[in-house]
């Protein structure tokens, strides 16, 4: 694209000069040559004139407000985005999602054993003018790890994994034992507990990230509760948001240590909520890039200006078997086998989504990890629970026997975007049909009521899913265990804990064993528990604008990285 737009001007200069040379031909004066050389030059000065330079502005739109942009609590895909883009840990992915180093100056020194990595951090600022350190890295783990911060991923990733972090977890020990040490402003030793093979790519995710001590004990409970609230340490500082804001910025971080790599000065978000509005304001010229649904990616399939993309993120019913300390229906196995068998996901995926997304009957997605000889997980494993209306219904007369009834209502919790409700109303009608005695009520709520309502366990049927957050299938698998925060439907199973507990202790160096367990593990909580109901592993068709250059889409972390965008001029 950069050497059609050079020829594209050179061109357009050449042709200019004929024309201006044989408009001075054709006058018919007596002007001295000093004149003619004298207006050829004032010609030639104007042709010379520098190009506009073009906006570096990208306008973009999200699905969802922001429920919270602080690190240490974030736990969804929005707030992920943002502060994939305006933070930075110790490594940061690179635009083959490969992880790099980024605060870490360098590659770490590791020891023999695996278990000591020792980071050197590079000069780099916070927003704000203040040196990132070591420090900064030591407060943000300890601030993760302390309870009274209520981190969803905080003792989730370092229990079992950053030495002493277990016994903090159980109080046997000071948070000030976790094993991160500053040995200086520039030197970050880190103890684990175990060799673990994805550490580094963990080392990008956003608990991981730094945070300055004086700063955030300043700001105190407002801390992230709006833009001005927060320091960054990114290619991009926020700008213009707060808790409950539609709309938000990014601009340019001109203290970043890579700034020059950055070609954008802004990038302006809204929340809509509606494809429909979303596709007109592309159209009209408002926005530089609109995800598509159902009708609208069919209606832009051949253009040429569509992007296709399979994401990581798979999308399930979380099925409630306790809620307000009651027993639900869906805490008999039958009901959950009737269930994961009721509906056509191929149906779901290409007529109600058609969004390039594909049937789920797995939870571990394609194309995210792959064995030492390059094969894909899911080449390994099976398809469970699939589509079969005649066992379904007779898990269901088993289980309205075993419930003593004749008819059943269940809730069903979704969001509230045009998307999400039409996918609720085809699962409502799907299931009302295929097991008779059946109700499903809708309650369709914005994202951050979502959140609160998953947070407290308040709902029987949620229509949820998840993105990896790093290379490796227990970044899923590890969801449903019985003492994981994000499990959240009272199930448990002593042996499927056991097999995720081995994959990163007895069997951590043995991949092969440690595979085998993952697909054991899988086919336990999907086919024999039915603990949850996979749907579709979502696909992403959209529209962009070819000005548009450097956007990088991940598999795992935030979605979205917009250091490398650049806008470029269009060509006539």
């Amino acid at each position: 694209m950069k050497n059609q737009k050079f020829m594209w001007l050179m061109s357009l200069m050449l042709v200019l000069s004929v024309f201006l040379a044989a408009c001075g031909g054709d006058k018919k004066d007596d002007a001295s040559d000093a004149g003619k050389d004298k207006g050829k030059d004032e010609d030639k000065g104007k042709i010379e004139e520098p190009a506009k330079e073009v906006k570096q502005v990208l306008n973009l739109t999200d699905r969802s407000e922001i429920p919270s942009l602080d690190s240490s609590i974030s736990d969804d895909q929005v707030s992920s985005i943002v502060l994939t883009n305006v933070m930075e840990g110790l490594y940061r992915l690179d635009q083959t999602s490969v992880p790099v180093p980024a605060m870490a100056e360098s590659e770490p020194e590791i020891s023999a054993d695996g278990l000591t990595y020792t980071f050197k951090i590079r000069d780099a600022l916070w927003s704000n003018g203040t040196p990132v350190t070591a420090h900064d890295f030591v407060f943000a783990w300890h601030r993760a790890i302390n309870k009274d911060t209520a981190s969803p991923y905080g003792p989730y990733f370092m229990e079992g994994m950053i030495k002493n972090a277990t016994e903090i977890g159980k109080g046997t020990m000071e948070i000030s034992d976790l094993g991160i040490t500053a040995q200086d402003d520039k030197t970050l030793v880190i103890e684990l507990e175990r060799p673990v093979q994805y550490f580094l790519s963990l080392m990008a995710f956003r608990t991981f990230y730094p945070l300055n001590e004086e700063f955030v004990t300043a700001q105190g409970k407002e801390y992230a509760t709006n833009s001005n609230a927060m320091i960054y340490n990114g290619p991009f500082v926020f700008s213009d948001w707060d808790s409950t804001g539609n709309s938000w910025k990014y601009l340019k971080n001109e203290k970043y240590w890579d700034a020059d790599t950055v070609k954008l000065d802004e990038i302006n978000v809204d929340v809509v909520k509606e494809t429909s509005t979303e596709v007109q304001l592309y159209e009209k010229g408002q926005i530089d890039r609109a995800i598509l649904t159902a009708e609208y990616a069919m209606q832009y399939a051949d253009d040429e200006n569509i992007s296709n993309e399979l994401e990581s993120s798979v999308f399930y019913f979380k099925l409630n078997q306790e809620r307000n300390g009651k027993a639900t229906p869906l805490a008999n196995v039958n009901v959950r086998k009737a269930l994961a068998r009721a509906f056509n996901r191929e149906e779901l995926a290409d007529a109600v989504l058609a969004n390039g997304s594909l049937p789920a009957d797995y939870l571990v997605p394609k194309d995210l990890a792959f064995d030492a000889e390059g094969k894909d997980f899911r080449d390994h494993g099976g398809s469970y629970a699939v589509y079969n209306v005649k066992e379904a219904k007779e898990y269901w007369e088993k289980a309205l026997k075993e419930l003593g009834t004749d008819k059943v209502a269940l809730e069903l919790l979704g969001g509230d975007s045009e998307n999400a409700k039409k996918q609720q109303e085809w699962y409502k009608s799907e299931l009302e049909k295929n097991l008779p005695g059946l109700t499903i009520n809708l309650k369709e709520v914005p994202f951050s009521v979502r959140l609160d309502l998953d947070n407290a366990s308040d709902f029987d049927i949620q229509a949820a899913g998840w993105g990896a957050d790093f290379e490796d299938p227990i970044s899923y698998l590890e969801l449903f265990t019985t003492k994981s925060p994000q499990n959240g439907i009272s199930y448990s199973n002593l042996e499927y804990d056991k097999l995720i507990e081995s994959t990163k202790t007895t069997l951590a160096q043995d991949p092969v064993k440690r595979w085998e367990a993952f697909l054991q593990a899988e086919k336990i909580l999907l086919e024999e528990d039915a603990a949850i109901i996979p749907n579709y592993q979502r696909g992403r068709r959209a529209l962009m604008r070819p000005t548009v250059q450097g956007l990088v889409s991940h598999k795992y972390g935030g979605d979205y990285t917009y250091k490398w965008v650049h806008i470029v001029a269009e060509e006539k």
